[in-house]
């Protein structure tokens, strides 16, 4: 799904990883072009991910801080 916000598009997604679901988002620029927000953490569920995802675009849509996830994994 694309979602707009103050006019800038973007695409949450969560990726099924095991039994838990990554979290990613595509930042649409008006010229075609796509800024890619990487591997945005690791969530128990399809919801959890997909809101972060959200909330992680609209940050960076914004200028604000990105959000933490809520655990690091290790390397």
């Amino acid at each position: 799904m694309i979602i707009y916000h103050r006019g800038a598009a973007f695409q949450p997604a969560a990726t099924p990883v095991g039994s838990t679901f990554m979290a990613t988002a595509s930042i649409f620029e008006e010229d075609g072009h796509a800024t890619s927000l990487g591997k945005l953490g690791l969530f128990a569920n399809k919801d959890g991910a997909l809101a972060f995802a959200v909330r992680c675009a609209t940050a960076f849509i914004d200028g604000d801080d990105m959000p933490l996830p809520p655990f690091q994994l290790a390397s």
